[in-house]
C-alpha cells in the first residue's frame, strides 16, 4: 500500500518541487489540482447542478472551478492511484473536510517559509521567451544574465511574478489556506518542516516526517 501524503505550504515555498521527489522516492503518484483539472477537462458534472457541463469550460471562462467539482476530480484521481503527494490541495477547510471522507493521510507536512524570502522567490522566476525554460535569478540564475542556457533566448519575468502579484497571491493564500494549516494543526496531525533549508535537507526533513 502506497503513502498518503500532504503537502502544504504558501505559494513559492517549494511545494511542486518536493512533491515531485518525494513521488519518485516512494514510488506514488503526484497529484496536483492543475494537473487533476487539465486530466479531467472533458468529465461530465451535468448532474452536480452547476453553471458549466465540463471543468473545462470554467477554465476556458477563466472561473473558479467551484469545490464540489474539483474535489469530484481530487476524489477520482485518488481512486486510481497506489499511493500520492498530494500538492495545492486542499485549499480551504470545505475541501479539507471532503478529503477526511475520501482518505486516510499518512502524513501531512507543513514548508514554512517567512513571507519576504517567498516574495524573493516569487518574483526572481525567469522564463525563456523563446523555449520556455524556467530560471531564477538567486536559486538557478542562467550561466549569462538574462539569456536562456538552452536556446539563447531572452530571459523574462511574467506578469504573474511581480511583486504586486506576488503580494496578492500570498494574500489570497492567506485567507483560504492558512486556516487548512491550523486545522491539521489542531488534530495534530501536521509536521512542520523549515522551507527555508536547502532543498536537500528540505526533502530530507520531509522523509523523516513520512516516515516517522
Amino acid at each position: 500500500m502506497g503513502k498518503h501524503i500532504l503537502l502544504l505550504g504558501p505559494p513559492g515555498a517549494g511545494k511542486g518541487t518536493q512533491s515531485k521527489r518525494l513521488a519518485a522516492e516512494f514510488g506514488i503518484e503526484h497529484v496536483t489540482t492543475g494537473d487533476a483539472l487539465r486530466a479531467n477537462k472533458g468529465m461530465d458534472i451535468g448532474d452536480m447542478d452547476t453553471e458549466y457541463d465540463s471543468p473545462g469550460e470554467y477554465m476556458d471562462a477563466g472561473e473558479l472551478v467551484p469545490d464540489k467539482v474539483v474535489n469530484a476530480i481530487v476524489e477520482e484521481a485518488l481512486s486510481t492511484a497506489d499511493g500520492y503527494v498530494l500538492d495545492g490541495y486542499p485549499r480551504n477547510l470545505d475541501q479539507a473536510e471532503f478529503l477526511s471522507e475520501i482518505t486516510d493521510l499518512d502524513a501531512v507536512v507543513y514548508l514554512a517559509v517567512d513571507e519576504e524570502v517567498l516574495v524573493s522567490r516569487l518574483t526572481g522566476r525567469r522564463v525563456c521567451e523563446n523555449c520556455g525554460e524556467n530560471f531564477h535569478v538567486e536559486f538557478e540564475p542562467p550561466e549569462e544574465p538574462g539569456v536562456c542556457d538552452e536556446c539563447g533566448g531572452d530571459l523574462v519575468q511574467r506578469d504573474d511574478d511581480t511583486e504586486e502579484t506576488a503580494r496578492e497571491r500570498l494574500r489570497v493564500y492567506e485567507e483560504n489556506t492558512a486556516p487548512v494549516v491550523e486545522h491539521y494543526r489542531e488534530a495534530g496531525a501536521l509536521t512542520e518542516v523549515d522551507g527555508e533549508a536547502p532543498p536537500d535537507e528540505v526533502f530530507d526533513a520531509v522523509v523523516d516526517a513520512v516516515e516517522s
